[in-house]
């Protein structure tokens, strides 16, 4: 399990808050983990780092689920106090945490890390004990009523250039009663999240953050003068190839015109009008043009509604983007949408530009420099050759 759910699993068990420490101190419940760790009860993989239980932290699970239920497991009396005095199965938390590398490292990335359960499925079938105790399956289910469709605004999108201009959207979409939200996103400049819905908590400042769900709609903004730019220096190509492996199944460009400016742009109408053409035709995604901001404002709200109204009534379950195309598919044949959702923390996070990368990631970058490569032929070439060296 990752970081924030096994947050969201272990808060209702726990007395102290996992994000938010004590007045006075710098603690929180999280920052046992690093002990729990020490004691071979739980394992940390991976980066994002990934939980798990070990075979001692899965016995003491199931005896104290069992003493949760009033099933006493061993003999009273005696054998308990010699179980307390040296057995395995009982240990000591309450030793001092001096591991701060653990909890530093986890500190950083943890507003980062995803939210869906990806590599303990097979562990979380061994233990049926768990699965009780969180209540939920996979513990990353929204049911419906528990959810509402917020739309997500890049937050470049309302800041630099032209201040008025993009001022200007914001206010369109507060007229239409549209509710929004503006972040940073590392792909795209718009999309949809079912955000859950939470009650403030008494003697809380702020109400605790639920958690969110992508829809499968993203949408990348162009006005003709930025998309004539982006053709000129290379990011066109390689926003389309984040936005087809951003893990949404739904990109859509959203083409604004630009006025008097059209005839001052340093590529002819023609290429633009092309490149448009092979964005929707060859490329495959949903192209759609305005003519003003006013126009993009209306569209969005439109979309806004439609995925309020399509998206009601439904169970949403989150996915992790490793298992991407496993499951989903059968309701995007059939013309529904797909409940299976990636959380939000999880998607910014792989869509990351300048992350770490793997050589089968640059190879893939450095073949689409070349001419006429797009990034399916790019795909194709790495099935075969993953790596220049193979």
């Amino acid at each position: 399990m990752f970081k924030m759910e096994l947050q969201t699993e272990a808060q209702h068990l726990c007395d102290k808050s996992f994000t938010v420490p004590d007045v006075g101190s710098k603690y929180t419940a999280w920052s046992s983990v690093s002990t729990l760790i020490q004691k071979n009860l739980l394992i940390k993989t991976h980066n994002p780092a990934r939980f798990s239980l070990t075979d001692e932290g899965l016995a003491l699970a199931e005896r104290l689920e069992s003493v949760e239920r009033g099933i006493k497991d061993g003999p009273q009396g005696d054998g308990e106090e010699d179980e307390e005095e040296g057995a395995p199965g009982v240990v000591d938390l309450t030793c001092s945490d001096d591991d701060d590398e653990d909890d530093e490292e986890d500190r950083i990335h943890g507003t980062e890390t995803p939210t869906c359960d990806v590599g303990e499925e097979d562990e979380m079938r061994k233990t049926p004990e768990l699965q009780a105790m969180s209540g939920k399956p996979n513990g990353a289910c929204l049911l419906p009523g528990t959810y509402e469709i917020i739309l997500c605004v890049d937050f470049i999108e309302t800041t630099g250039g032209s201040h008025h201009r993009k001022q200007e959207l914001t206010k369109e979409l507060q007229r239409n009663g549209v509710k929004f939200d503006v972040r940073k996103l590392n792909v795209g400049d718009f999309l949809w999240v079912a955000r859950e819905k939470v009650a403030p908590v008494p003697g809380q400042l702020r109400a605790p953050t639920g958690r969110e769900l992508v829809l499968d709609y993203i949408i990348e903004r162009k006005r003709m003068d930025d998309l004539c730019g982006s053709i000129i220096d290379g990011r066109f190509r390689e926003q389309k190839f984040r936005l087809k492996r951003c893990g949404l199944r739904r990109p859509v460009y959203l083409v604004e015109e630009c006025g008097a400016a059209a005839s001052h742009l340093s590529l002819p109408e023609t290429t633009l009008q092309q490149a448009i053409v092979n964005t929707q035709v060859v490329d495959g995604f949903f192209v759609k043009r305005v003519q003003d901001v006013k126009e993009s404002a209306a569209y969005l709200t439109v979309m806004t509604r439609y995925l309020t109204k399509l998206y009601q009534n439904r169970t949403l379950v989150c996915r992790s983007r490793e298992l991407e195309g496993d499951r989903g598919s059968d309701e995007e044949d059939g013309g529904t949408p797909s409940c299976s959702l990636i959380s939000f923390a999880e998607f910014n996070h792989g869509a990351i530009k300048n992350k770490c990368q793997t050589v089968r990631d640059v190879f893939a970058r450095q073949l689409m420099q070349i001419s006429g490569l797009s990034g399916d032929k790019a795909a194709a070439i790495l099935e075969q050759y993953s790596t220049p060296h193979r």
